[in-house]
């Protein structure tokens, strides 16, 4: 079956969830089987348009969904997710279970088992994911599934690192008291169309955790000034060669002393932290360290925990 006859994108290019899933819904309810290529759906004109690297991971989501599948195998060449990178630590342990949120932190950071974006098709249903080995069919895999609430036992699920970050730190006395203070900042990279990574704040310091990628031929040296005539800030620093790591795992939740356990990690391995940020969810912690050190600092974390 032609993806593009039933997978749709609108005329912003923005994957069309609702009429997709209707679409497969109806035309796969009149067939006893089908096979479906990934990676592209149409426009509202017919042009066709891809999903980005790993799109037939995103496009077997939405199969699933639209047939309301029992479950959803998704055939690969390692036994299952796993708990760090193995091309930086030693066989890491595999994870057994963990949730779509889970997942998506994850694979967002760098673990690239899956695409981060598969579990959106499936977010509102109970459809499990299953990653399996095409090498290795008897392993059991790793199960993805909404609620890991009964799985109990494990502190953390995963590490994933991701290099390429640039920093710009801004320093203002006090700036906490300055109304419309970070929509100014941020209104900058709105106009340079500029997507923004994390902002952890201070009382008088705000950092602006950017990836490379956004940052062509030197424009972030632009933003500075256009920042400076915006807020008038006392400095402003770049720092670059950044990488960020998270450590994720809805077992943080109301646990105590996970962070210092990170952190000591951190420290015995003589790794100087960057950058902190954890969401008020407690399902993570992102750490900014220098691009050198990061390898060092997931073996550190990973030894911590596992």
């Amino acid at each position: 079956m032609d993806a593009a006859e039933i997978i749709r994108f609108n005329t912003l290019g923005r994957f069309d969830s609702e009429t997709t899933n209707d679409l497969v819904s109806k035309r796969l309810s009149l067939e006893k089987g089908a096979v479906i290529p990934g990676f592209y759906g149409a426009l509202p004109d017919g042009t066709i348009k891809t999903f980005t690297r790993g799109g037939s991971d995103f496009t077997g989501a939405i199969v699933a969904r639209g047939v309301m599948a029992d479950i959803y195998e998704n055939w690969t060449d390692v036994d299952g997710f796993m708990t760090t990178d193995p091309r930086i630590v030693d066989n890491p342990v595999i994870i057994d279970v963990l949730s779509y949120e889970e997942l998506r932190e994850l694979s967002y950071m760098g673990a690239s088992v899956l695409h981060p974006d598969s579990t959106f098709p499936l977010q509102g249903t109970t459809i499990p994911i299953n990653i399996k080995n095409t090498f290795n069919p008897s392993a059991k895999g790793t199960f993805i599934v909404k609620d890991t609430a009964a799985r109990g036992g494990r502190l953390i699920t995963g590490i994933a690192g991701r290099k390429g970050f640039t920093t710009i730190l801004i320093k203002k006395s006090l700036m906490n008291a300055e109304i419309g203070f970070v929509r100014k900042v941020l209104s900058v990279l709105e106009n340079y169309n500029i997507s923004l990574e994390h902002i952890p704040t201070g009382i008088d310091t705000m950092s602006l955790i950017i990836p490379d990628n956004e940052l062509i031929d030197g424009i972030e040296f632009e933003l500075i000034e256009k920042i400076r005539g915006k807020v008038n800030p006392d400095y402003i620093y770049i720092y670059k060669d950044i990488s960020l790591l998270a450590i994720v795992g809805h077992g943080m939740n109301n646990q105590t002393g996970t962070a210092a356990k990170i952190f000591t990690a951190l420290a015995d391995a003589k790794i100087n932290v960057k950058m902190i940020d954890q969401g008020s969810s407690e399902l993570n912690i992102i750490v900014g360290v220098n691009t050198a050190d990061l390898e060092k600092a997931i073996n550190a974390i990973y030894h911590a925990f596992f």
